[in-house]
């Protein structure tokens, strides 16, 4: 996998939870805060459809961890950061 395949998977998986056409899902989309269009629970769908494809492709997606949920190094600052962090963990079991 690379970089745009983990882009596709993540853009495909949020634009079926948000379920709006109207919303246009770029890269830099925000994750969190007032200007995402993903409210908590949708952003927790968002990472278990991600935890349910990453098993589906043979590793393991956490998203729970201190790392992952540090407000500095948030993987949920936006679409590109999810997609960087979602294609480092499938690197892991490469290993």
């Amino acid at each position: 996998m690379d970089i745009e395949e983990s882009k596709k998977i993540v853009t495909a998986i949020i634009s079926k939870i948000i379920n709006n056409k109207k919303i246009k899902i770029s890269e830099d989309i925000k994750l969190i805060g007032s200007e995402s269009p993903l409210d908590s629970m949708k952003l927790v769908e968002t990472c278990l459809s991600l935890e349910d494809k990453a098993e589906e492709l043979g590793f393991e997606f956490v998203w729970t961890s201190n790392a992952t949920m540090s407000k500095s190094n948030s993987i949920f600052k936006n679409l590109t950061s999810l997609s960087e962090e979602f294609l480092k963990q499938s690197k892991k079991r490469d290993k």
